[in-house]
Parts: C-alpha cells; sequence; structure tokens
C-alpha cells in the first residue's frame, strides 16, 4: 500500500513539474517574441513588456568591409529609442523576415534562448522574477558572411 501511494504522489509532482515548465516556456518564448516583434514594429510597449530596465545588450555588427565589430551596448532605453524610430521612420523589415525563438534550457529563476531576426542572432538570458520571465541580457551577432 506505502508503494502505491509513493508511486502516485511521485506520478502528480511529476505531472505539477511538467506542467510548471510548459507554462514558463510558454513565458519564456512569449517574453522573446515580444523583443522581436518590438523592434520589427517599433513598439515599445512590446519592448517594455519584454525587457527588463537593467537590460544590457552587446552584440557584434559586420562593417562594409566584412569584419565583425563590437557594437557599442545598447540600453533598455536606447532599445526603446530604436524601436521608436522604426515606427516614425516607418522601417519595417520585410514581411518574410526571420522571427525564430528557440527556447534552450529553464530552471527555477534563469533561462537561456536563441532568436533568429533579420539582424542575425541574439543569445539571451532571461529572469524570473515575481512569476514574470523578462530578458536581462543579449548577446549578438549580424548576418554571416556571405
Amino acid at each position: 500500500m506505502k508503494t502505491r501511494i509513493l508511486f502516485f504522489v511521485l506520478i502528480i509532482a511529476a505531472a505539477s513539474l511538467t506542467a510548471q515548465t510548459s507554462a514558463d516556456k510558454e513565458a519564456i518564448y512569449k517574453a522573446c517574441l515580444g523583443y522581436i516583434e518590438g523592434f520589427y514594429e517599433g513598439d515599445t510597449l512590446k519592448l517594455t513588456n519584454s525587457l527588463r530596465p537593467r537590460l544590457h545588450k552587446y552584440g557584434f555588427w559586420r562593417n562594409d568591409s566584412g569584419e565583425y565589430k563590437l557594437t557599442d551596448k545598447m540600453s533598455f532605453q536606447q532599445a526603446k529609442n530604436y524601436a521608436k524610430g522604426v515606427l516614425e521612420k516607418k522601417k519595417f523589415p520585410a514581411a518574410d523576415a526571420p522571427q525564430k525563438v528557440e527556447v534552450l534550457d529553464i530552471m527555477e529563476h534563469i533561462a537561456a534562448a536563441k532568436v533568429t531576426a533579420w539582424w542575425g542572432v541574439d543569445y539571451m538570458l532571461l529572469s524570473k522574477e515575481d512569476g514574470v520571465w523578462m530578458i536581462e541580457e543579449v548577446l549578438w551577432q549580424g548576418p554571416l558572411k556571405q
């Protein structure tokens, strides 16, 4: 009898962990998609809902001579200003621009994801505070050499 009770307790616990991981994965996916859409659409609200105000974003952009150079850090406010400029100038990416999100790893309070967009690939670190997943850090690289 004790074995059966222990078995059912373990099944319930496993189902509960899977459900939380599934909900967390969906929330992480949505935060990353909000990031892409925020930049693509010039939607500062989507960025505000996806990025922590303490954001650290660095990247490597390929210059005209084909060399990758480290760009300046982009802050939370600079990210919002960039998106605002996209909207004001109506400089939206092509309709078929990539919007791929891959959740790579999830722990209780931290996660990692990979985003592929028109500008290249971003690796993101996210944190969960008060039940909300948001992007903390981004390290990106512009498009591969052609």
